[in-house]
């Protein structure tokens, strides 16, 4: 069953960047752009290295370690060497908390 659990602040994110967010045993992206927020696993799905030591260009993640891309958006692989797309979940704000929904 899908639950919704507190991410982080709406603050703690910058605007074009992505921070990590740990919880029970897996970990998340969060990324803001112009006051919209995503959400995707938090591991490159080539190598699993953490996203969020990666890029943030427009709607795009890249890789720290072989330059990978994904679209944060809906988690579409943008080419080699990453050809698994990455799980996004939905995000809500409520006042300045960001929850993401997990199962």
């Amino acid at each position: 069953m899908a639950e919704w659990i507190k991410a982080c602040l709406i603050d703690d994110i910058d605007d074009e960047d992505v921070i990590r967010f740990d919880d029970a045993g897996k970990t998340y992206a969060l990324y803001r752009k112009d006051d919209a927020f995503f959400a995707t696993a938090g591991l490159c799905t080539h190598e699993k290295v953490h996203l969020a030591d990666g890029l943030v260009m427009d709607y795009t993640i890249e890789c720290p370690k072989h330059n990978g891309r994904f679209d944060y958006r809906t988690g579409a692989a943008k080419g080699a060497p990453v050809c698994v797309n990455l799980q996004t979940y939905k995000v809500k704000v409520e006042g300045d908390d960001l929850f993401i929904e997990i199962e």
